[in-house]
């Protein structure tokens, strides 16, 4: 049965003799978390675990607790474990928590109901946040500055060898798995279920020894080891095959769940292959929107942005929008590697949705630069569009960029690469620990309502 609230307790009360207090910024941030718009979204979500949530089974944790521990969590950069020991050991933090003095719900039961709330969701509520500074007079939507991030996914750098051992290694897993539930292995001989992946590793091994070597029989020998390590993934992709074949003719619900777990990774080990045989072995370039960098992240992108600490980053870029007074009103998960310049119009359409006019100010890098653009952005009514223009410019072009107006709106601009920097470091940004697309969305959308309330709570706290 899912639950609102807890009976409301003042745990400073209680304790008098300790004096506790939440500090001014914590005190407003409880305050706009009373707010019933965001509880109500997350209790949407949260209401369609099961077809009776609402009405039947044990209690839940109440709604109100788990959506105040979620944002404390991305509030801090804290994981689920940490949220759960901090909010236990703090009588401040059960108080904002709304806890009291019941029982913190454990990291598991945080992870269950969290992975509930959709991506769309967490837009309307930051949509919402970004209403709620503007009705507070944080910020009026007259500048919008737009750049894009990599936020990475959890995965360790790709190689062709340890996409292939990892193939391998998932595929026998999952196998062993399969011969347990399998009723009728009459007509499939033990080779099927055969376990690889003390092969894989060995060839592995072999590959990266022959990678730090020179000369002509080193070379020879990487191939001969990649060879091996291909057929070895070759032969666990076909007993994968058939054993998914013999499980999709049972009709119990841990079958189905293995064969459903063979029809995902199948055709992403086919991809691994296929790239390492074009790579390897034919000296074939590999484009990098073809290539495959993770089985168990498959949507991640080889993205280069030029950065001398880091040339290749593997995730997703994240486009931002932000306001002034440091609120962050929209944001996007892009696809590999999108244009650049096909982000302007986007922004600018959900800014003046949002804010119901254009700004006054739009800034943007020089990536975002095309005369198509400027002229959108005028004829959208804004009216100081501040893009420098990349590459060789002309005479009336140079002074164009020098007017004091131009200038001040590109040193603003300059502010969000800081903005993106404190996001990555407060909020941890910089890598998603969740998983799929949905995780990604989850990751950034909490990440930054979090970010948007406590600038809200900063600048309104007394």
């Amino acid at each position: 049965m899912l639950r609102d609230r807890y009976e409301p307790q003042d745990v400073f009360k209680i304790v008098p003799a300790l004096s506790l207090k939440m500090d001014p910024v914590l005190t407003r941030l409880d305050q706009l978390l009373d707010d019933d718009t965001l509880f109500q979204g997350v209790r949407a979500d949260l209401a369609k675990r099961y077809p009776h949530t609402e009405s039947d089974g044990r209690r839940s944790t109440p709604v109100e607790v788990l959506v105040r521990m979620i944002v404390v969590k991305h509030l801090y950069g804290w994981s689920y474990e940490q949220t759960e020991y901090h909010v236990s050991d703090s009588l401040v933090l059960r108080q904002f928590c709304r806890v009291y003095l019941e029982a913190v719900p454990d990291d598991t039961t945080l992870i269950k109901w969290a992975n509930l709330i959709q991506p769309q969701t967490l837009h309307e509520l930051l949509d919402h946040v970004t209403e709620l500074a503007r009705s507070l007079k944080v910020t009026h939507g007259r500048k919008l500055r737009t750049d894009g991030t990599v936020v990475e996914t959890n995965i360790h750098h790709p190689t062709d060898s340890t996409l292939l051992g990892d193939a391998v290694r998932v595929l026998s897993r999952t196998l062993k798995k399969a011969g347990q539930v399998l009723t009728d292995q009459a007509a499939l001989s033990r080779s099927n279920f055969r376990d690889r992946t003390r092969s894989a590793r060995r060839q592995v091994k072999r590959i990266m020894e022959a990678a730090r070597l020179r000369g002509e029989s080193a070379a020879d020998q990487l191939q001969t080891a990649y060879r091996r390590l291909i057929d070895t993934a070759q032969a666990t992709r076909r007993q994968a095959q058939r054993v998914a074949e013999a499980l999709k003719q049972q009709a119990d619900e841990r079958s189905q769940r293995l064969a459903n777990q063979f029809s995902d990774f199948l055709p992403r080990v086919v991809r691994v292959i296929d790239q390492t045989v074009r790579r390897v072995l034919a000296g074939e370039k590999v484009p990098a929107d073809e290539k495959l960098v993770s089985l168990f992240e498959p949507e991640t992108a080889i993205i280069r942005k030029g950065k001398p600490a880091r040339p290749t980053e593997f995730g997703r870029v994240v486009w931002l929008d932000e306001v002034e007074g440091g609120i962050i009103s929209g944001y996007r998960i892009l696809d590999g590697n999108a244009s650049e310049k096909e982000q302007l119009r986007p922004s600018l359409d959900h800014h003046v949705q949002l804010f119901d006019k254009p700004p006054n100010l739009l800034t943007a890098d020089r990536g975002l630069y095309s005369e198509d653009n400027e002229r959108y952005a005028q004829s959208q009514g804004v009216k100081q569009v501040v893009m420098p223009k990349p590459g060789a410019k002309s005479a009336t072009r140079i002074a164009y960029e020098q007017q004091p107006w131009f200038r001040r709106g590109r040193n603003w601009r300059a502010g969000i690469e800081g903005r993106i920097s404190g996001l990555k470091r407060g909020q941890k940004l910089e890598r998603c620990l969740y998983h799929g697309s949905d995780g990604m969305e989850r990751w950034v959308g909490w990440g930054l309502i979090a970010h948007d309330l406590r600038a809200i709570a900063r600048a309104t706290a007394c």
